[in-house]
Order: C-alpha cells, then sequence, then structure tokens
C-alpha cells in the first residue's frame, strides 16, 4: 500500500498546504529523502525530472525551521534566473500556512530591491551563483547562521562552469549546516563535491527507474527533411488541435525565425532565449503558466527553469546536442503522475541519434507518419465540435438566438457550414494542398562502394569530430591519401567509413590504438544488417 505524505513527519501546516496543492501520495524520491532531511541528514538525491526532489527539500526545510529567529537560515543555489524563480514559487506555495520570508535573487535585475528585500529580514534564499555571491561580496547577504545549504540540479550547475562559484559560497558558511544536493544524473564531479563538504555518513538516495524518461510520456518521431520541417510542424500542431507545449530548437536564430513563421501562420506562440531581456523572459514564463498563449519556442539554457505540471507537449523542432539534453526537454510533460507526448521531428541522418536514445534512455520511440491533410481536418473539426457542444451544454448561445429564428431548416445548415468553413480556415497553419514527401532511409551498409569495406571508429560528435577534421587525423596517422576514403557518417559516439579494399589492411593497423583528441581508437569492420 502507498505510503501518505502524513507518514513522512512534515508539520502541520506543510500538510496542509500540500493537501491544497492536491497531492495524496509522495514520490519515490520524496518518500525516501524527506525522513533522511528531517532527521537531520546530509543528502543527495538522484531521481529523473519531475520527479518532485524541490517539494522533498522544501517541504523538510519548512517543517523543521524556526521563525522566530531573523537570520537566512537556508540558502538554495540553482543554476539559471528562471528556476529560481520556480523553486521560489514552490516554498511560496508550501508555506501557506507558516509564515517564512523566501525570495530569490538572480542577475539580470536591479540588485538595490534584492538588498533591500535582504535589510527587511529573510529565512530562505533561492538564487543563481553569481548574483549570490555578488550579494556576500557587498555584505548584504551573510549565510554564517545557517542551517540548510542545497544545490538543485547540481549537474547543471558543474555543467555549466558554477563549481567555483559554489565552492567560494560554501566556504563563507557555517560549519554546522545539513547539507542537500538534488540532481537528475550523477557526473563524478559531484560526487567528489559530496565528499569535500558534505558529512561523512551521508545518504545517497538514486531513483533508478527501468526508463529514464517518464513512463506517462508518450515519445514518438516523424521523418523530414529541412524543406518541409516548418509545414511537418503545422501539421502536427493542428493534429493535436487544443494541447499546450514547448517546442524546443537549437540555436536563438531557429526560435526567431520559427516565432516568425509560427505567428504569420496565427499560431498563438511566444519565444525565450537568451537574446532576450530577463524582464520579459519572466513576463513571458509568468504569461504561459497562466495559459495566456499555446505555445513557448525556447532553446534548451531558457527553459531550464521551466517546470510547468499542465504542459501536453514537448516538441523537438530540431534535436539537441546530447541524449541527456533530450531527456531533459521531454521530463517537461508527463508531470506529477499526468500524461504528455514527445515528439522529435528528425532527418534520415539523425536516426542515429534515436538509437542511442533508445539505448542510454531505455525507452520506446514509436514511428508516427506526417498527419495528411484529411487527419487534420478531422482533428480540428472534432475539436470545434466539443467547443460547441460545451457552449451548447452551458446555454451560451440563447442571446444568439434571434438572429438565425428566421432561418429555414436548409438555410441553417448552409449557415453551420459556413461558420464552420470561417473557423477551420482561420484555426489552420497548415498547407494542406502541400504534399510532404520524405525519401526511404538508407543504412550506413548500403552506402558502402564496390571495392570499399565499411569499418567503424569509436569517435564521433561528442569528441567534437567532424568529416574533414577525421580525414586529416587519418591521413596525419597512416599517410593514407584522402581519396581512399568515402561514405563517411559521423554520429554521436562513433563513425562509419567506406575504406578502399587496396589500403585496407594497412589503415586497420596503422590507425589501431591512435589517439584523437585524448580518446583512444578502437576500429573494425562494420557488422552487415
Amino acid at each position: 500500500m502507498k505510503i501518505k505524505f502524513n507518514k513522512l513527519g512534515l508539520s502541520n501546516e506543510v500538510l496542509q498546504a500540500i493537501s491544497m496543492l492536491g497531492y495524496e501520495t509522495p514520490s519515490k524520491i520524496q518518500e525516501e529523502i524527506i525522513p533522511l532531511i528531517l532527521k537531520g541528514k546530509d543528502v543527495i538525491g538522484q531521481a529523473q525530472t519531475g520527479t518532485g526532489k524541490t517539494l522533498a527539500y522544501a517541504s523538510s526545510i519548512l517543517s523543521k525551521m524556526d521563525v522566530a529567529t531573523n537570520v537566512v537560515k537556508a540558502i538554495v543555489l540553482v543554476p539559471t534566473r528562471e528556476l529560481a524563480i520556480q523553486v521560489c514559487e514552490e516554498f511560496h506555495a508550501l508555506n501557506r500556512m507558516a509564515d517564512f520570508d523566501v525570495i530569490s535573487v538572480y542577475g539580470g535585475t536591479k540588485i538595490d530591491m534584492q538588498i533591500k528585500q535582504l535589510k527587511r529580514g529573510v529565512d530562505i534564499v533561492v538564487g543563481t551563483p553569481g548574483r549570490v555571491m555578488d550579494l556576500m561580496k557587498r555584505r548584504a547577504l551573510r549565510l554564517d547562521h545557517l542551517e540548510y545549504f542545497v544545490l538543485d540540479e547540481a549537474d547543471e550547475m558543474l555543467n555549466m562552469g558554477f563549481q567555483e562559484d559554489i565552492e567560494f559560497i560554501f566556504k563563507k558558511t557555517n560549519q554546522n549546516k545539513q547539507v542537500l544536493l538534488l540532481s537528475a544524473t550523477m557526473p563524478k564531479t559531484i560526487l567528489t563535491l559530496a565528499r569535500k563538504y558534505m558529512k561523512k555518513d551521508y545518504d545517497y538516495i538514486a531513483i533508478e527507474e527501468k526508463s529514464k524518461t517518464s513512463i506517462n510520456v508518450t515519445q514518438q518521431y516523424y521523418r523530414v527533411t529541412e524543406k518541409i520541417r516548418v509545414e511537418a510542424l503545422c501539421r502536427i500542431l493542428d493534429h493535436y488541435a487544443g494541447k499546450t507545449g514547448i517546442i524546443f530548437c537549437q540555436k536563438k536564430k531557429e526560435v526567431d525565425f520559427l516565432l516568425n513563421e509560427l505567428m504569420l501562420r496565427h499560431y498563438n506562440v511566444e519565444a525565450m532565449h537568451g537574446d532576450i531581456a530577463q524582464s520579459a523572459r519572466i513576463e513571458t514564463l509568468d504569461r504561459f503558466k497562466k495559459g495566456a498563449f499555446q505555445y513557448l519556442i525556447a532553446t534548451d539554457v531558457a527553459a531550464r527553469g521551466i517546470h510547468v505540471d499542465d504542459i501536453d507537449l514537448v516538441i523537438n523542432y530540431n534535436l539537441p546536442q546530447d541524449v541527456e539534453s533530450y531527456i531533459h526537454r521531454i521530463g517537461r510533460t508527463g508531470r506529477a503522475g499526468k500524461t504528455g507526448i514527445a515528439i522529435s521531428l528528425v532527418t534520415n541522418r539523425q536516426l542515429s541519434f534515436l538509437n542511442d536514445v533508445k539505448r542510454i534512455a531505455q525507452c520506446e520511440l514509436v514511428e508516427c507518419p506526417i498527419p495528411s491533410g484529411k487527419e487534420v481536418m478531422e482533428a480540428k473539426t472534432k475539436m470545434l465540435q466539443t467547443c460547441v457542444s460545451e457552449v451548447i451544454a452551458t446555454k451560451q448561445y440563447e442571446n444568439f438566438i434571434p438572429y438565425i429564428r428566421d432561418y429555414n431548416k436548409e438555410e441553417l445548415l448552409q449557415y453551420s457550414a459556413a461558420i464552420m468553413k470561417l473557423f477551420l480556415e482561420k484555426e489552420l497553419g497548415s498547407n494542406l494542398d502541400k504534399e510532404l514527401k520524405v525519401e526511404n532511409y538508407h543504412s550506413p551498409q548500403r552506402l558502402q562502394k564496390q571495392g570499399t569495406t565499411r569499418v567503424f571508429l569509436t569517435v564521433g560528435k561528442l569528441d567534437k569530430a567532424k568529416k574533414g577534421s577525421i580525414l586529416d587525423f587519418i591521413k596525419l596517422e597512416t599517410g593514407i591519401r584522402k581519396e581512399h576514403f568515402t561514405g563517411i557518417e559521423v554520429l554521436t559516439k562513433f563513425t562509419f567509413i567506406n575504406v578502399d579494399d587496396e589500403v585496407l589492411k594497412a589503415f586497420m593497423k596503422k590507425i589501431k590504438g591512435k589517439k584523437f583528441r585524448g580518446r583512444v581508437i578502437r576500429v573494425e569492420k562494420a557488422k552487415k544488417r
């Protein structure tokens, strides 16, 4: 039988707030680490995105903390401004029945207001390392009476180069405090940090799921070409009419391009990326949470702080650079026990990345055909019928009856069909007359030419390898001319290449054991499919 929140030892005030939020049973990570935090243990909590790590430590801290003393008793460090706001909101939601002062501090806004808030007295500070350091250097923020030191999304902070800042802040705190590290992944740098700054008897709780992605998320992919990528996206958006979502792009320019394209097609969209002013990004995020628009277009960095429980869709307009980023992206949907859909638009050459996702994340990805014009029309018509049924059920139509009372049956039929046409033409962003074709995928084996052998090298995009750099490397290490190598396909962690049979033996012998940017290369003949 599933344990309830009221069995974990949380305070009555926090339990009332949790009940008001609609939660009844804790997630696995919450069930494991809340009792440990309440006992005063230093804890590392590892669990995938969307499992409620923030609620776990926030509810525990608020349950134990004494409101009497007017000093900063908890500091929570996060990688981005957006996440600082999000975590602060989580504390406020759990603080409804208590009287703790919680503020968020981050760059991109005037520091004077944050200094004034700190001078008035604050119990909990949530902030980015840079702004926290700045406030400490100005002596506006003192951490010598700290009870809790929290690193949230510790892996992201270390990836973003905040380790020195974190260590600077940690050294300025008092010794007698509880340290909590929360992370989705567990690189060695986090464990090194833990051994350096946490008590020797710290607990490491890792919630290992069979899949690294949520079972509540259905993962799909659609094969596209660059020419039809925008149109395919519009077909998908129209097919999933009425749903809200985040559309991920790789670069800022891509976000701006897609925003312009979708606005021209009358989609209700807004955008977030690093070049947009911080105040505008905060306002956009707030509007998105309130449902002011349907789709948010964003880069990975801008979207790190977005934790909204009601996102139906996550769409990879372009795939991320690595599998971990893919996992983080799709963790934005299917949260808090709800279901969601993750969609990726991929070219034939990107299919190998999806194989990496399946292997590393241990999940299923289903290929779907781009919705046809007929399917799009059926989806939009169904949405219209649902909206009309809701109006009829609530009798919101009665004031409009006088306008159509004198029409006969035939005229009413024509009138209804004409209204439907006007509505659908306004709502559709797709060009249903355009035929979307994608050529069949040819495996690397089919790229092989006669008189060559296809080989496999353990070097890929993660090693910053490109076709040119690999050919230059081969020429330097083996002395074999570049024209003997064709059909190069650089994938995430490895590369396929056709080698002329006349030089194959010499190539295999000379390249074996060589290092490409510090990584020892293994080479073997590719297996036939």
